[in-house]
């Protein structure tokens, strides 16, 4: 049986996981630990409308985002950002007791502070399931520490100091989150290597078949489907290993194309740029010029 939960505010997440007496109306912090038992339906698809972080080193209940698990046998961090469908799967066969913590705050919390203006850089909220963060035995503690001080801070009574108080702790948590992952890029450089490869591969296939023609401009949530990856793990894996997102390689390949039509053909600016996918031409141009310096007309002259 599949049932489907809507959570709007932490007042009913409170609810869900029937907490005491909810400390803060915009953040709680949660022990899976301290969580009693209780039946599920076979299946529930769970959306928020809140910022989400869980760590589990076992857990009872399996977690899929899309076709996906996520694995948090070995100690597994998951960031969700708000309104993303999470598919929660009832094991009735594991004994394992969970172990863990979850943070969730709500975007009102953060609205209009420099956290709140900063939240579109850490991009790992919107990382597909296999893109999660497997963290180290110091790194988890560290993590555990930042959810603590928050824990300790929303048992103080509120006053003017606590607004800013949680906000910087949230935002080292995530800033520590940012530092792990940079560190997960690494130690997985082989087989990111691998992924590069196949982009790389991925790239010219496109603008040497008739895809362009066909399809038109490529989009960054093209090539990361191709690749089985979210669109921004693939542009910060891009970026780590390169020093270019991916919409950087995508513009090179259509700049390079562009400089291909203006030497070889006798075709207008106007139609190359449509020839390239471009439903403006003047999009075209003004690409063309920031990444040649030079207009398109400017650069057939000179060669």
């Amino acid at each position: 049986m599949e049932n489907s939960i809507r959570l709007e505010s932490i007042s009913q997440l409170n609810d869900l996981f029937q907490q005491d007496a909810l400390k803060h109306p915009l953040i709680s912090v949660v022990d899976f630990s301290k969580l009693e038992k209780h039946e599920m339906v076979e299946e529930v698809k769970l959306t928020c409308g809140f910022y989400s972080l869980m760590f589990k080193n076992h857990c009872a209940n399996r977690l899929r985002y899309g076709k996906e698990y996520y694995d948090f046998q070995e100690g597994t961090l998951i960031c969700i950002a708000p309104n993303q469908i999470i598919t929660i799967e009832n094991d009735d066969s594991s004994t394992e007791d969970i172990v863990g913590w979850g943070l969730f705050f709500h975007p009102d919390l953060i609205r209009g502070s420099s956290l709140g203006n900063k939240m579109n850089q850490y991009t790992f909220f919107s990382y597909e399931v296999n893109e999660a963060l497997h963290l180290s035995d110091k790194e988890k503690q560290t993590l555990l520490d930042c959810v603590n001080k928050l824990e300790n801070e929303l048992t103080e009574n509120i006053d003017k100091h606590s607004q800013t108080l949680i906000t910087s702790n949230i935002e080292l948590l995530l800033n520590y989150c940012a530092r792990y992952y940079d560190r997960q890029f690494i130690t997985r450089k082989k087989a990111n290597t691998d992924l590069l490869v196949r982009f790389e591969n991925s790239l010219t296939s496109y603008f040497t078949s008739s895809e362009l023609q066909n399809k038109g401009l490529p989009s960054v949530k093209y090539f990361a489907e191709q690749l089985f990856l979210s669109p921004n793990y693939l542009s910060d894996l891009l970026k780590k290993e390169t020093g270019k997102n991916a919409q950087d390689h995508i513009h090179y390949y259509l700049i390079e194309e562009a400089k291909n039509n203006l030497l070889n053909t006798n075709d207008s600016v106007n139609e190359i740029a449509y020839k390239l996918g471009f439903e403006y031409p003047q999009y075209f141009s003004k690409l063309f010029k920031s990444k040649t310096g030079m207009t398109a007309v400017e650069y057939r002259n000179m060669n």
